[in-house]
């Protein structure tokens, strides 16, 4: 994600090497260069050969949604450990897992989330919110048991 906010963020239109993604973002250059391959093939961004080519947004960065990326690249969008292909659960039994269904909501609600989030919106720094506000209340509620 980190290098698909770069290229969104520094691009203008013109084509960035993964070289200077890299770079930029301390990030392995075979390892950018194996997630742009699946990004291409999937039409969220082009490259661009020769002198001055690298990589452009097919799309703009508005119309980019950080799940279509996150899919592309083959990182399922789940919390709970039971496939979302079959009936068949997690336990050795075949049946599901008492949480399972927390679990899968939570992940449907993390794609939802995501999928209303572009890029442009991590460009422009538009996904801050308040809930980084009063800290993290999951582990503020453990410190209040303790007690």
């Amino acid at each position: 994600m980190m290098a698909m906010v770069d290229l969104a963020a520094n691009s203008n239109g013109k084509p960035i090497t993964l070289a200077e993604i890299a770079s930029r973002q301390e990030l392995s250059l075979p390892y950018l260069e194996q997630l742009f391959s699946s990004l291409r093939k999937v039409g969220i961004v082009r490259s661009i050969k020769g002198p001055g080519g690298g990589y452009v947004l097919v799309r703009s960065p508005h119309d980019t949604r950080i799940s279509d990326v996150i899919l592309a690249v083959d990182e399922p969008i789940q919390a709970t450990r039971c496939s979302s292909k079959n009936a068949i659960g997690c336990r050795s039994n075949q049946q599901r897992c008492l949480t399972h269904d927390l679990w899968h909501e939570l992940g449907n609600q993390i794609y939802l989330y995501l999928n209303s989030v572009s890029l442009a919106n991590v460009v422009n720094h538009e996904v801050s919110g308040t809930s980084g506000l009063y800290g993290n209340p999951l582990i503020d509620h453990k410190v209040k048991i303790r007690n």
